[in-house]
């Protein structure tokens, strides 16, 4: 039996316009949803807080048994929920497969969060019982976006979740369903009891309303550098924690012993990947002038030999952009790019939303494609003569959230790495990874740091309670 019906999406708690859930590849619609007004958010948050405490008070291995039948239904509804990242998010089967294992890790390290130990015994200068103990947080909101929908919710709500927490998720529109609607359906057959996830497809209103709402103390958001400025000063503005990951510009740097029968397939999964739609893309290929000209030719050759088109009904390599605004915006940066003296070395062209993947060479400080997040299958150029001016270079602008290194010589490259401010380093790698186990997040302008995985997941999710005990009441000189 399915999970997902299109005809049980009319949610019973919004009240917004009809929103058609759109395939990019064909311009087909899959169905409709319902999108949320600012007045269910405050309904679900209410709601959402009413549930909760009875949620959190359950015994560790309850919840923690919900979410491991969690992780189990990701896997045993694979075939169906892959469809579904393929056609609404225009992803390529492999990185659906991958979206879909990485939900499952998500929901069983979640669960081992569930009997973490709670807490410390501290000394005391009184005679008495002195403790601290973690808490929920109560309601955490999740705003996710569309680029993976699946993994950039989850990764949020499953933890929240296990440590006795309620959520209200606000997916993008776009990936309603990948990102929002499936995991309602994933943790109600899992068991979880009604009424602690709310799941909200909705626009700014609506991440506005979640942002505010006074029973939402604690806001997890992904998305772009501009939109997490706004909801990280929103929600200083409501005395409220906001874990922000945000955009990227992220630079793989080739040092001059780098093997390139080798690199080249890495440093062309790092830029075209799911289209380059992911923060952590290969934005700036940093490239010893020993190595550049061949390697501009072989990435070239790359991208060309690369298949773009309909990832659900043919086998390609990239799939579409999601929707024309991001083709414009990719499409533009490319343009200015070329204008402002970048060579087009492969692609610049596209056919509706399929967009070749695009290698400009000599980039420099003035290729807007080079400076800027292009969000697209872009990969600009740029050579460097010694390792501290590779590092220069990766360290200019104002982003800091992944950074790959390939040499042969590991200390070496590490020692490289030291020099530049980032939240997350690959040597003899690419920039884009991910790990359940692994804690994810950015410096600068791409973050607020590591907010997710591992310890991160208890500092983002529960608060620290201070707990004295004594045998009699405290005596005082009045």
């Amino acid at each position: 039996m399915p999970l997902l019906d299109p005809k049980t999406w009319q949610s019973r708690t919004t009240t917004g316009p009809e929103y058609a859930v759109t395939e990019p590849a064909t311009g087909d619609t899959l169905g409709t949803v319902t999108l949320a007004a600012a007045e269910d958010v405050r309904t679900a948050a209410a709601d959402a807080h009413a549930a909760q405490g009875e949620w959190a008070r359950l015994p560790h291995f309850v919840r923690a048994g919900v979410l491991r039948r969690a992780g189990d239904l990701f896997a045993a509804h694979a075939d169906e929920l892959r469809e579904w990242i393929v056609r609404e998010a225009g992803s390529v089967p492999g990185k659906a497969d991958f979206e879909l294992h990485v939900a499952a890790q998500e929901c069983y390290e979640a669960a081992a969060l569930a009997s973490r130990p709670a807490g410390q015994v501290l000394p005391s200068e009184a005679p008495r019982l002195s403790y601290t103990r973690r808490v929920p947080v109560g309601v955490v909101g999740v705003i996710a976006p569309f680029n993976a929908p699946l993994i950039l919710s989850i990764r949020s709500v499953a933890p929240a979740l296990a440590l006795g927490n309620a959520v209200v998720l606000k997916p993008d529109p776009r990936t309603a369903v990948c990102g929002g609607l499936a995991l309602a359906a994933v943790f109600a057959a899992a068991g979880l009891p009604e009424g602690l996830l709310h799941v909200l497809p909705g626009g700014p209103e609506a991440g506005q309303a979640l942002v505010a709402d006074p029973q939402v103390p604690v806001v997890s958001f992904t998305g772009s550098t501009a939109a997490g400025r706004a909801v990280g000063e929103a929600a200083g503005r409501h005395l409220k924690r906001a874990h922000l990951e945000l955009g990227g510009n992220s630079a793989l740097i080739v040092l001059e012993d780098a093997d390139l029968d080798a690199v080249i397939s890495t440093a062309a999964w790092g830029s075209f990947f799911h289209q380059g739609q992911i923060c952590m893309t290969t934005g700036r290929h940093l490239v010893h002038r020993s190595l550049y000209a061949e390697y501009v030719a072989r990435l070239a050759a790359k991208a060309d030999a690369l298949a773009v088109g309909d990832p659900h009904r043919a086998r390609v390599d990239l799939g579409p952009l999601i929707d024309a605004t991001q083709l414009a915006k990719v499409h533009g940066l490319v343009e200015a790019s070329i204008a402002q003296g970048a060579k087009l070395a492969a692609g610049g062209t596209h056919e509706e939303l399929f967009y070749r993947p695009t290698v400009l060479a000599d980039a420099d400080d003035r290729t807007p494609a080079y400076a800027q997040e292009v969000f697209g299958p872009v990969a600009p150029v740029r050579s460097f003569a010694t390792p501290q001016e590779a590092a220069a270079l990766a360290a200019e602008g104002p982003y800091g959230l992944s950074l790959g290194i390939v040499t042969r010589d590991t200390a070496r490259g590490l020692d490289l790495a030291e020099r530049i401010p980032t939240g997350i380093v690959h040597i003899n790698d690419q920039t884009v990874n991910d790990e359940a186990v692994a804690p994810f997040g950015g410096v600068a302008a791409s973050g607020t740091g590591a907010r997710f995985g591992g310890e991160a997941n208890l500092e983002a999710f529960t608060d620290v309670r201070w707990t004295t005990v004594r045998p009699d009441v405290a005596p005082y000189p009045f």
